[in-house]
């Protein structure tokens, strides 16, 4: 982080279900009282995730809470938002996710410099037996480091 960022939510599921590739950093097009709702810490990144139509890139599943003072000026929480990125890049997102196994999801929403960004991933899908695998090695290095721990206190 180089410069201010105030981090609003993670997608951890990500980092569990997906090999991450590459990241980006992307706009997001909100109204007042979403961006309200984000700066009190309040929004699901959860099985959400990024298509290309038309040569825009959208967020499906994005679930942004209602800000309880926005009254009627609310919008629906689960509603598809536009995602600014730069025509290269939607391009190149576009012709990468066709490739088979692969997915833009999002990993976390954060304020820099004041406006509201998406950090989204091309991502590669885990199954199941990598996903096993992978538990096992983290159970194996708390085993190690405890092992270490108790070896130094004693």
């Amino acid at each position: 982080m180089k410069e201010e960022e105030k981090v609003v939510t993670v997608n951890r599921k990500a980092y569990h279900d997906y090999d991450i590739e590459e990241t980006l950093e992307a706009g997001i097009v909100l109204s007042g009282t979403e961006v309200k709702s984000l700066r009190r810490g309040s929004c699901n990144l959860r099985d959400s995730y990024i298509q290309i139509k038309d040569g825009e890139a959208w967020i499906i599943n994005m679930h942004i809470p209602p800000y309880k003072e926005g009254g009627r000026y609310n919008l629906d929480p689960d509603r598809t938002r536009k995602l600014l990125l730069h025509k290269e890049e939607i391009e190149y997102l576009a012709g990468r996710s066709q490739l088979r196994g692969y997915s833009i999801i999002p990993l976390r929403v954060y304020f820099k410099r004041g406006r509201a960004k998406l950090e989204i991933a091309l991502a590669k899908g885990r199954k199941l037996v990598d996903k096993k695998k992978l538990l096992i090695e983290k159970e194996k290095v708390r085993e190690l480091e405890r092992a270490l721990k108790e070896y130094k206190g004693a």
